[in-house]
């Protein structure tokens, strides 16, 4: 069997999903990308995820192509393979419909920056891009040009959810998680009233020591 150990990883992680509510049946999947054969695990089509296995992970190439594995692939696995092939630097990959994140993406709009812990992880706010369908490389393409100019590793898809990014699997879920933490804490102080901004030289703080002194 391919990949062993990146099946287990990959397979463990998307327990973190429902775990953290943010999926519901079998939409949301994660993929990994092996960084010295370039081959990319992924979820397989519209299983559901306490019957997701190492054994049943798919293995398909960087176009695409199943190279192992006994189930379809995801939906979404063209635009996981858009992403890598024009991401160098992106080793996994997470896509979302959780709640709060993807309310503010039927409104095609973005989530700012207003809470320290979004400065820490995203340098900023949540871009949001447009609507692409699902299926082929568009919703990829879209990814690609909305967090190309961004530090954040995730954005929103206008009127359908969240693609997170990272170096490999587990960075992404912890972007994906932290997206739909902070979206959920826009969203409620957005009930009270108008959230305070942060200065942007503060996020800049925030950002650098978030990334190169925080932690071990």
């Amino acid at each position: 069997m391919l990949l062993p150990e990146l099946r287990q990883e990959v397979c463990k992680l998307h327990m973190e999903l429902p775990k953290n509510n943010l999926v519901a049946w079998t939409s949301g999947n994660i993929s990994g990308r092996d960084p010295e054969t370039g081959y990319i695990v992924i979820k397989p089509s519209g299983v559901k995820f306490d019957d997701l296995t190492p054994e049943n992970m798919v293995v398909v190439d960087l176009d695409g192509n199943i190279v192992e594995g006994d189930y379809k692939a995801s939906s979404d696995t063209a635009s996981h393979c858009y992403i890598y092939r024009h991401m160098e630097d992106v080793c996994g990959i997470v896509h979302t419909h959780s709640r709060y994140a993807t309310a503010f993406a039927t409104l095609g709009r973005e989530i700012p920056c207003v809470t320290t812990a979004m400065g820490d992880e995203f340098g900023g706010s949540i871009p949001c891009g447009g609507f692409a369908l699902i299926g082929g490389e568009e919703i990829g393409q879209v990814v690609v040009d909305t967090i190309k100019d961004h530090r954040s590793p995730s954005c929103l898809l206008q009127s359908h959810g969240v693609f997170a990014t990272g170096d490999n699997a587990e960075a992404a879920v912890k972007a994906a998680i932290i997206t739909e933490d902070n979206a959920a804490i826009v969203w409620t102080a957005l009930q009270i009233g108008t959230p305070l901004t942060i200065d942007p030289a503060d996020i800049d703080k925030l950002y650098d020591r978030y990334q190169n002194v925080y932690g071990q």
